[in-house]
């Protein structure tokens, strides 16, 4: 499957995220829309009934200060809206006269819009906390005006704002809580658009790594038929296609080889007949010598394709028996170490005193891969002109060590060594497949085969083979 962090992820949070902010911006906007709104109306309303107070006592203007007060009182003692509103009338002083709560009903109200309705001459709200209680009101303070044109006083009208900041507050959560839902959906949709999208593609990418692996054939199944539909035909083709070529190759090097076995037979075996001759003079033996050696080499590379061909098809097959494996390690390094000793190269074998148990292996097979081991260490660290070779028991599985003292393998290198085929910048002989093949050998053992560039330089090979398989 796809990693969580991948696609997915991204378009959930950036659709989530767009959906979100502009949500977020039309729910500010509703309910700026909605208290804007409200508040206007409620503003209009009390400057209309202030107005229209106000004018009804233009009619007691001819009257009195004392007589104009009065009735001032009066109309403020049989106010009918004192539950809702709270009528004051106040001197252009400031101090309150008379209020629909009575007529002592508190300290003299401080806030602007009246001094701004004494000053202007006209209507003016007041939207805040009341100085005096905190509590959020409305207030419109209307001025009145006496006969000879001095403002002796403002009409003023006030409310509590709670059961509108209520009303507001409930359009802010019921929009907030329609955002939530269109988010819940739009992500839900997402997600199951997404997973009709993901899902063949977490199948097309973990079958095109399978075929990236080696395993040709393989083949993709989708119910879709779009631009999914047609990508997973088109990598089904190609591995269609990378089969059948890799089905002929291995046909053909597999046919090679063993037309190639039958002529290198026959010169080994007269070469060897040849070199018996005691008469022959020493270039031409010489000679026969450098084809024998030749011959064999090119039949140890013909033995290598067969094993490949075997590890392809899957033929390849183990003969497993209880071995002393400590006895198949020595024979084969003191075999080779002859060998290396021609080419100025010491073999070192660091003996330790280590109890190593029998193990079930194929010896037959595991000599071949300490072999071509070793034969890599000489061919591309030979100039380090050293191998070192140990053998130790972990209690659980036996550990092979294999170093050089060459150049080592370059670090963007080591993950690609032991693929098929695979040389690197190394310019040694050689075909490529036998890391490949003893990879392989020692997979069917249970074991693991690592290679590293060891401290100080040059090459390490460890071949873990478990105790019990």
């Amino acid at each position: 499957m796809l990693q969580a962090g991948g696609l997915r992820k991204r378009w959930l949070l950036n659709t989530a995220s767009v959906v979100f902010a502009l949500g977020l911006v039309c729910v500010m906007a509703v309910t700026a829309s909605f208290s804007a709104y409200y508040y206007s109306n409620m503003e209009s309303d009390l400057k209309n009934r202030a107005k229209t107070t106000t004018d009804f006592f233009a009619d007691y203007i001819d009257q009195s200060y004392n007589e104009y007060y009065q009735s001032c009182i009066t109309y403020a003692q049989t106010f009918e809206y004192k539950d809702a509103l709270e009528l004051q009338f106040i001197s252009k002083d400031g101090n309150m006269v008379a209020s629909s709560y009575g007529q002592w009903a508190g300290e003299s109200p401080s806030t602007p819009e009246i001094q701004e309705a004494v000053n202007h001459r006209k209507p003016s709200a007041f939207v805040g906390k009341n100085p005096g209680t905190g509590e959020r009101i409305m207030a419109v303070s209307c001025p009145m005006i006496y006969s000879n044109g001095e403002v002796i006083g403002v009409l003023r009208y006030v409310t509590s704002t709670r059961k509108l900041d209520i009303q507001i507050v409930l359009v802010a959560l019921i929009s907030s809580m329609v955002l939530l839902v269109v988010l819940a959906v739009v992500v839900f949709s997402s997600n199951y658009y997404l997973r009709s999208i993901m899902n063949p593609v977490a199948e097309i990418t973990e079958k095109a790594k399978r075929i990236a692996n080696g395993s040709y054939g393989v083949q993709i199944k989708t119910p879709y038929r779009d631009e999914i539909g047609e990508l997973a035909d088109t990598i089904n083709e190609m591995s269609n296609k990378i089969a059948q070529n890799e089905k002929m190759q291995a046909e053909f090097i597999s046919q090679l080889s063993h037309e190639l076995r039958t002529p290198l037979t026959v010169i080994n075996g007269w070469s060897e007949t040849l070199l018996a001759d005691e008469n022959l003079d020493a270039d031409t033996r010489q000679g026969l010598k450098i084809i024998s050696s030749e011959a064999k080499r090119l039949t140890e590379m013909v033995m290598e394709l067969l094993d490949f061909t075997r590890m392809q098809d899957g033929r390849m097959t183990l003969s497993v028996e209880p071995t002393d494996i400590r006895a198949e390690f020595e024979d084969t390094v003191y075999m080779y170490g002859s060998r290396l000793a021609q080419d100025g190269i010491q073999l070192h074998y660091i003996d330790n005193d280590q109890d190593i148990p029998e193990i079930p292996c194929d010896p037959k097979r595991l000599r071949q891969v300490f072999l071509n081991i070793l034969d890599n260490a000489a061919k591309h660290g030979g100039e380090g002109k050293r191998v070192d070779a140990s053998m130790e028991y972990d209690g659980d599985a036996v550990m092979v060590r294999i170093r050089d003292y060459g150049p080592g393998i370059p670090e963007d290198e080591l993950p690609l060594v032991k693929k098929k085929f695979y040389k690197g910048s190394s310019k040694a002989r050689g075909t490529g497949i036998g890391l490949a093949v003893c990879d392989e050998i020692v997979e069917m053992h249970g074991g693991t085969l690592t290679l590293e560039n060891a401290p100080g330089g040059g090459t390490l090979v460890t071949v873990r083979l478990p105790a019990a398989h």
